[in-house]
């Protein structure tokens, strides 16, 4: 994953791979974007350090916290003396995180799911679910 672009987009790295062989039998491989994620899809809040460190530490709100709001991962940093590298060390330690890692893998894997999969998963469930199949057990 990487940041990069004019609004901070995050891009997915995990990019559906299309194989195709041309009329002359080569093999050509393209990519595709699955999906991107951009700061509104992000909470930030910044907030006092506190700590040790003085009166310089007590006013300014070097300390920030990056949510995801479909996941709920969060990452937190205060340790730099500025913003915008608390911002960075967050925004870093959010992506890493497992909760987030997790999300992304099933993100990934509903965008590369065909139509005619997710039909046959859903038949398979309500097979599953039918009422012979569902014992109710009373105490």
């Amino acid at each position: 994953m990487f940041v990069g672009g004019d609004n901070d987009a995050l891009k997915s790295e995990n990019q559906s791979i299309c194989i195709q062989k041309t009329n002359k039998g080569k093999v050509v491989m393209t990519k595709k974007l699955l999906f991107s994620l951009t700061r509104k899809d992000f909470r930030v809040d910044t907030f006092r350090a506190g700590g040790p460190g003085g009166q310089k530490q007590n006013k300014t709100s070097s300390g920030v916290r990056i949510t995801h709001m479909e996941s709920g991962a969060v990452g937190e940093s205060r340790e730099e003396r500025s913003q915008a590298q608390n911002k960075k060390k967050a925004f870093l330690r959010l992506v890493e995180s497992p909760v987030f890692k997790t999300w992304h893998k099933l993100k990934t894997a509903q965008m590369l799911l065909s139509e005619a999969e997710k039909r046959e998963i859903e038949k398979r469930i309500d097979v599953w679910m039918c009422d012979e199949n569902l014992k109710v057990e009373y105490f």
